[in-house]
C-alpha cells in the first residue's frame, strides 16, 4: 500500500506554472509533512498559496489544492524551493527530535557489511560500535546526550538533516527518512 500524505508544506508557488513547459497552470512545489514526498500540486482556481504554508491534501474535500500532479522530480526543484527544503527539514529534525534520536535507539544492521547508522553522513564503523555500545548501557535521551556520550562524534542532527537532503535529492539508494 502507498504511503499517502494529508498535509503538505509549500516550498514555492510558481503562479504561471513552469516557465518553458508552456502550461499555464499554477504550480506549487510541496513536501508531505509525514513521508518526506516531494510533490506538484495544483492549486484551485483563483488561490495563491504563501512559502511554508501548510495545506490538506488529503481524502475528501481540500479547501486549497485542486489536485496532485505528482511527485516532484529533484531536477525541477526551483531554487526558493532547495532553500525552503532545506528550512523544512531543519524544523521538522529540531521540532521531532525524540523521533530521530529514537533512530540512533533503534537502526539495525542492513546486511552482514552495512548498519543503518553508517548511512549518516560522517559514521563509520568506529562511531557505529560506539553508539551500539553506550546505546546498551542505557538509550539515549536526546541529542546533546548522543554527543556527550560518544566522543568526537559528528553532530548528530545535521548528520540526520543532510541524510534527509541527501535522499530527497535522490543521491542515496537507501531510504532512512524520506518516502
Amino acid at each position: 500500500m502507498e504511503k499517502k500524505e494529508e498535509t503538505a508544506i509549500i516550498l514555492d508557488f510558481l503562479p504561471h506554472g513552469y516557465p518553458l513547459e508552456g502550461k499555464m497552470i499554477p504550480i506549487a512545489q510541496a513536501i508531505g509533512t509525514k513521508y518526506f514526498t516531494l510533490l506538484q500540486l495544483v492549486p484551485r482556481r483563483g488561490i495563491t498559496l504563501q512559502l511554508k504554508e501548510e495545506v490538506y491534501i488529503g481524502e475528501g474535500k481540500r479547501d486549497k489544492i485542486s489536485y496532485i500532479l505528482g511527485r516532484l522530480p529533484k531536477e525541477k526543484l526551483t531554487e526558493t524551493a532547495k532553500i525552503q527544503l532545506k528550512d523544512f527539514v531543519e524544523k521538522e529534525v529540531s521540532e521531532n527530535e525524540p523521533k530521530f534520536v529514537e533512530f540512533f535507539n533503534d537502526a539495525q544492521p542492513i546486511n552482514t557489511r552495512l548498519h543503518q547508522l553508517e548511512l549518516l553522513p560522517g559514521f563509520g564503523v568506529k562511531h557505529t560500535r560506539a553508539i551500539i555500545s553506550e546505546r546498551e548501557k542505557k538509550t539515549f535521551s536526546n541529542f546533546e546526550d548522543i554527543k556527550k556520550r560518544i566522543p568526537n562524534i559528528p553532530d548528530p542532527k545535521k548528520a540526520i538533516e543532510k541524510r534527509i537532503l541527501g535522499e530527497l535529492e535522490g543521491e542515496e539508494r537507501y531510504r532512512l527518512f524520506a518516502a
